[in-house]
C-alpha cells in the first residue's frame, strides 16, 4: 500500500537468495500446507498475491526468482590455509540422493540445474496474472559463484571454482530458455556485472536476440550508477568507474557494515567503514 501511495507502479515478491519465499520453494520434505507438492510450496506466493490485490487493487505484481538452486559450496580444505580461501567445492551429497533440498536442481546431480519445476512455477505465475519476472540463480550465501559471478570472493565465500564467464553464461542461458518457453512474459536477466567493459555489447546482443526483455544491474550500479544513462546518451563509458567484482559490497554487510563500492567510490573510501573493512579482509585473502 505504501508503495502505491508513493507512486510505484508495481512491487516484486522476492522468491530468491534465501528469503522465506525462496526457501519454501525447496521445502519438499516440510510437513503441513507449505511443504511437499509444488502446489503447497507455492501456497505462500498465492496467499501474498491475494492479500496484495485485496488491499491495493490495481498495483501490478512481479516476482524476483532464483530460477534454480544447486547444492551448497564451501572452500576446498585441501587448498585452503589460514588467511587464504581455497576454490569452492560442493558439499558432500552422495548420501542424500535423490537430492530433495533444492528448487530447480537435478535430484540425481544437484550441482546441475533442472528447469522442470521452474517451468511449472511459470505456469502458476501465468494463472496469477503475473508476467514480470526478474530471473536470478541460487543463493549468494550458499553458492555465490552461481549467483554473482566474480573474480574475487566475499570474506565468507571461496575462490571461484570456474571461470566467472561460465557463471555469466549460465544466467544468460537460463533466461533464454525461460523466454523461449514463455514469450508472453517480461523477463529481466541478472549476472551481467562481471562483463565489465563488455557489458553494454552483451546486453545489446541478448536484447536483439530476444533472450531477455530487460538487463538487470546490481553491483555495477553501486560503482557506476550513471552507466545506463551514459549508454543511452551515447557517451563514452568511464572505465575507471566500472565494477571489478572485488566483492567489498558483499563483505561489508556480511560484517555489519553498510554496503557500497569501497574500492572505487570516494565517499566510501573516506569513511570509517573503509578502515574497518580493510582490517576484516586481511585474514581472508584468496589463495
Amino acid at each position: 500500500k505504501r508503495a502505491q501511495e508513493a507512486g510505484f507502479d508495481f512491487v516484486d515478491i522476492k522468491h530468491c537468495h534465501g528469503y522465506l519465499a525462496h526457501e519454501l520453494l525447496s521445502a519438499h520434505t516440510r510437513p503441513g500446507p507449505y511443504g511437499g507438492s509444488l502446489e503447497n510450496r507455492t501456497r505462500f506466493l498465492r496467499e501474498i498475491v491475494s492479500g496484495i490485490r485485496a488491499q491495493v487493487p490495481g498495483l501490478r505484481i512481479g516476482v524476483r526468482l532464483s530460477a534454480a538452486d544447486v547444492v551448497p559450496f564451501r572452500p576446498d580444505p585441501a587448498q585452503s590455509k589460514p588467511g587464504a580461501l581455497g576454490p569452492g567445492i560442493p558439499e558432500e551429497f552422495s548420501s542424500l540422493l535423490p537430492y530433495v533440498y533444492a528448487f530447480g536442481a537435478d535430484p540425481r546431480n544437484p550441482t546441475e540445474m533442472d528447469l522442470a519445476e521452474p517451468f511449472a512455477l511459470f505456469e502458476i505465475l501465468r494463472g496469477l496474472d503475473i508476467r514480470f519476472v526478474n530471473v536470478t540463480l541460487a543463493s549468494p550465501y550458499y553458492n555465490p559463484h552461481v549467483t554473482r559471478p566474480a573474480l574475487y570472493p566475499p570474506s565468507d565465500g571461496y575462490f571461484p571454482p570456474e571461470d566467472p564467464l561460465v557463471g555469466v553464461m549460465r544466467h544468460l542461458d537460463t533466461v533464454r530458455r525461460l523466454k523461449e518457453a514463455y514469450p508472453d512474459f517480461w523477463l529481466m536477466g541478472s549476472g551481467y556485472t562481471y562483463l565489465q567493459e563488455f557489458l553494454p555489447y552483451v546486453a545489446q546482443a541478448v536484447l536483439r536476440l530476444g533472450w531477455t526483455d530487460f538487463v538487470g544491474l546490481g553491483r555495477m550500479l553501486l560503482a557506476y550508477p550513471e552507466l545506463p544513462r551514459d549508454l543511452l546518451e551515447g557517451k563514452a563509458v568511464q572505465k575507471k568507474r566500472l565494477c571489478r567484482t572485488f566483492s567489498d559490497c558483499t563483505t561489508a554487510p556480511r560484517n555489519g557494515l553498510v554496503s557500497g563500492c569501497y574500492p572505487l567510490d570516494a565517499h566510501y573510501k573516506k569513511s570509517q567503514e573503509f578502515k574497518r573493512l580493510a582490517a576484516l579482509k586481511k585474514p581472508a585473502k584468496t589463495a
